[in-house]
């Protein structure tokens, strides 16, 4: 058995094409779509051998389930991160809301829709994906609460919370053929007010 000093560097290498993979396929995903993003053209754009590929990820579907799931934890990282510069206060919810916004818009969620639609007709990615799904739906409707910083136990403030959620996914899903930002910040102003009214205790 090769000593610790040597297992290091590989195992770094290993983390490495892992990630240049996932990358890559999200990349695809948004640039191509569903059908066109095969496993050949994620390892050329990410500059890894095919049999390489097929080690870590060997079918399209855990492939494109596991950029995914590397991405949404990514984003909700950054997440946190920007919400740690959010004012306390009255603006907050604002903020809130428009961080969530732009997460609904970026290229995650563009990624994201290409398999939403894709697993409707494709079995072996729609058996991939629910759990996945349902798994980034639970952590960002934690991670919304925890920014808005409320209370779930009150009465109204989990459908609250979801009924947010839901609202711009239902945006993003608008905004993704033409530029619906004008008409996305005119509801979303008006749908801050109502939340702000639905989570004052």
């Amino acid at each position: 058995m090769p000593p610790a000093s040597t297992r290091i560097p590989q195992q770094e290498r290993s983390r490495a094409t892992q990630a240049r993979l996932l990358e890559a396929t999200v990349d695809c995903l948004i640039e191509h779509g569903w059908s066109g993003t095969t496993t050949t053209v994620v390892a050329a754009r990410a500059g890894v051998s095919r049999g390489a590929q097929l080690h870590h990820y060997p079918t399209k579907a855990a492939l494109v389930t596991a950029a995914v799931a590397h991405l949404a934890e990514r984003r909700a990282d950054e997440l946190r991160t920007e919400a740690d510069a959010l004012p306390a206060g009255p603006q907050r919810l604002d903020r809130v809301v428009d961080l969530l916004a732009v997460a609904f818009t970026g290229p995650l969620f563009v990624a994201a829709l290409e398999l939403w639609v894709a697993a409707r007709t494709d079995r072996e990615l729609r058996d991939a994906l629910v759990p996945l799904e349902a798994t980034v739906g639970r952590e960002m409707h934690r991670l919304t609460v925890a920014l808005l910083g409320v209370d779930e136990r009150r009465p109204g403030v989990r459908e609250a919370v979801q009924a947010t959620l839901d609202l711009l996914r239902g945006l993003g899903v608008a905004n993704l053929l033409s530029d619906d930002s004008a008409r996305r910040s005119a509801l979303l102003t008006t749908w801050k007010r109502q939340l702000a009214t639905l989570l004052t205790p």
